[in-house]
């Protein structure tokens, strides 16, 4: 139930909350694609010396496609399904990182899926969370592999085995640029099986692919994946109608002036720009400074920004969901979900252009009871993202069938209806009443997502095709911008799952992974707003700056020495003396005098814990002297108050000789607690 929420509430029983990745169906714990057990399929395959077959997308023509690449077509003729081991005398599953140029274009159209999945690799992170590390061509193989993607609103964990098409002796569809590398070919036939076949992939949004491997939305404000498309054909190799990743972006100094340059990736691996600051123009023979150009033709190239705001005629950016953690600024998104149907002659009304029957579309209430935080916009209300997507319609098209012309409305609903959980507003109603907002567009695209600002109140959002009666299955995802009462947490086993899958795919780095004990101990030490033995978002993101670690292996050793060890914790903020130094060697470092991961970082938890409760000790220190020095200045005002008084007795009448100045003034002049409160 969301009614404890602050920014969103949603009146529907079919909602689920999605504000933090944790729980069943999150990343962490992904659903199993028809129910197929990665481990202990694994287990069994080696238990019995047998290479994993997957009876749920056999290495058949079924696989490959229903029409281009159907059983009849000439373009599948000769294939032949062969395992990596067949392929490759020394098949490895990522060779020294996954990059951009691990993704090659082959026979089929998914440029849009493989400019997504090379915008992936430039963050390890979310790269790790689509690619687990648990696997590869050593010991363990066994001819199984396994990917997770996002689908309408819970992760998948999808099992395959390692038969890839073939043809003429070369991988069929996307290979590695490294002949022996192929994460990017298993993972496009586990998006295959996701969708049905190869096929089904042809032809696609950038943003589509971006979503399955993050869960995002386009429209958030956050860091991005980011992909472009041109529509029209250039003299200078810019191909009509693909998709491109946008790769980076840099100001050199060209001649004197500031110039704006963007990194852009053709998906084939070759045909690359020609023009200006593309490679080898002479552009690069006038830059001052720090150079980025390298000249390759591997597919990636530079261009100006002016320049690519001419070519290019579309951007496509997808922001990553609030449980995504590599941003610097805490995000307090929080996401609600609503599952429905379209279904002929019941809810299937069609949009508004279609009055009689667009009442009978499914309708959902959500109510903005907060306005922003932030005023600088010069907009007063509640912020708010709605996403609508339409569910496995790449799967149909074996049928015929294909993306609908989706689009959304809004409607504030009448005051009569407030706090009621089933509404279901009638024609009269709709024939009757303005829409409040809308979808920028019906477009046949998979989501259609727009943000919006509305004074509070409870809203009606009627999600329709633009034709009616036309059958189809979708979600909608309802975005606020004001924190909600989620905990937006991890604990400890939380922690220890997503630090091993991001640690064991960096070869470079020894370690044994982290254990629970270690991951226990970190967010005991960091955990300090709430005490409840979990890590809060801007807490994981203070531990995370800290597992800087590679840069200080210098000698490429995957561990660190001493000495680099001592650098380290200068570079991480910590000047140590020698006494210091050598008891954290002692505590820490191998029998060899090395370190490794797992203990650097707990090394540099604790020594950041200790830093900031000696600070706080020292502010206590400081509060204490400060008081008792105005209790100092107290007392000596007293005493001088006091030898005022007594100068002045004795010019009026003499002194008792039984009592001694000094005697009287302690007697007098000592201060109480009391008054040294007042």
């Amino acid at each position: 139930d969301l009614s404890a929420h602050k920014g969103l509430i949603s009146d529907r029983q079919t909602h689920t909350h999605r504000a933090l990745a944790a729980g069943f169906g999150s990343n962490a714990n992904a659903v199993r694609y028809l129910n197929q057990d990665f481990a202990a399929l694994r287990a069994q395959c080696r238990s019995a010396g047998k290479l994993f077959c997957d009876p749920a997308f056999p290495a058949a023509p079924e696989a490959l496609g229903f029409k281009e690449l159907g059983r009849s077509s000439s373009k599948v003729r000769g294939v032949t399904w062969k395992r990596p081991t067949e392929i490759a005398s020394n098949p490895e599953f990522i060779v020294g990182g996954a990059t951009r140029t691990d993704i090659c274009q082959g026979a089929l159209g998914d440029c849009w899926l493989l400019a997504a999945i090379a915008s992936l690799t430039l963050n390890e992170y979310v790269m790790a969370r689509v690619v687990p590390t648990d696997q590869s061509f050593g010991d363990d193989y066994a001819g199984i592999f396994h990917f997770q993607f996002w689908q309408y609103g819970e992760w998948v964990d999808v099992v395959i085995d390692d038969r890839l098409p073939v043809k003429d002796g070369e991988l069929l569809f996307v290979h590695s640029a490294e002949g022996r590398e192929f994460w990017s070919a298993l993972l496009e036939k586990a998006y295959a099986k996701v969708n049905g076949c190869y096929e089904a992939l042809s032809g696609g949004s950038t943003t589509e692919g971006f979503e399955d491997f993050t869960g995002g939305i386009k429209a958030l404000e956050a860091g991005a994946l980011l992909g472009c498309s041109i529509d029209a054909v250039t003299r200078q190799k810019l191909v009509k109608g693909h998709a491109y990743s946008l790769t980076g972006a840099v100001e050199v100094n060209y001649r004197g002036r500031m110039e704006k340059l963007v990194r852009i990736r053709n998906p084939w691996g070759q045909v690359e720009w020609t023009g200006a600051w593309s490679d080898g123009s002479s552009e690069w023979k006038y830059v001052q400074g720090d150079c980025p150009h390298a000249n390759a033709e591997d597919g990636e190239f530079w261009m100006s920004f002016s320049e690519f705001s001419r070519n290019y005629n579309r951007v496509e950016v997808c922001t990553l969901t609030p449980d995504t953690i590599d941003d610097d600024s805490v995000k307090h998104w929080s996401v609600s979900k609503f599952d429905g149907t379209w279904r002929r002659g019941s809810t299937a009304g069609g949009c508004r252009n279609n009055p009689y029957t667009f009442w009978m579309n499914p309708q959902f209430v959500i109510r903005l009871e907060e306005e922003d935080d932030d005023p600088g916009d010069g907009e007063v209300g509640c912020s708010f993202v709605v996403g609508l997507i339409q569910k496995n319609r790449r799967k149909l098209r074996k049928q015929g069938e294909d993306m609908h012309t989706v689009g959304f409305a809004i409607y504030e609903v009448p005051k009569q209806f407030y706090g009621q959980r089933e509404v279901h507003l009638d024609k009269n109603f709709f024939l009757t009443h303005a829409q409040t907002a809308k979808s920028e567009t019906f477009i046949n695209l998979r989501e259609v997502s727009t943000r919006f600002k509305l004074p509070p109140g409870e809203y009606l959002v009627v999600p329709s095709t633009f034709e009616p009666h036309l059958n189809g299955d979708f979600c909608i995802r309802v975005f606020s911008e004001k924190q909600t009462e989620t905990d937006m947490e991890i604990s400890a086993l939380e922690l220890k799952t997503i630090m091993n899958k991001i640690v064991c795919k960096r070869t470079d780095i020894k370690t044994d992974g982290f254990s629970l004990e270690t991951c226990r101990v970190m967010v005991n030490l960091m955990d300090q707003d709430s005490g409840n033995g979990k890590l809060g978002l801007g807490e994981f993101a203070t531990l995370w700056k800290k597992t800087i670690y590679k840069k200080n292996d210098t000698d490429n050793s995957g561990t660190m020495s001493t000495p680099e060890m001592r650098v380290a914790f200068k570079d991480a903020g910590f000047t140590l003396n020698n006494a210091i130094y050598q008891l954290l060697v002692a505590r820490y470092s191998d029998p060899d005098m090395t370190i490794d991961f797992d203990n650097f970082t707990g090394c540099l938890m604790r020594l950041e814990m200790m830093f900031s409760e000696y600070m706080e000790n020292i502010q206590h220190v400081l509060h204490v002297l400060y008081i008792l020095h105005i209790l100092h200045v107290l007392h000596v005002l007293q005493v001088l108050y006091v030898l005022h008084v007594l100068h002045f007795l004795q010019h009026v009448t003499p002194l008792p000789p039984q009592r001694s100045l000094r005697s009287w003034t302690l007697t007098t002049a000592a201060p109480s607690s009391s008054t040294s409160l007042r």
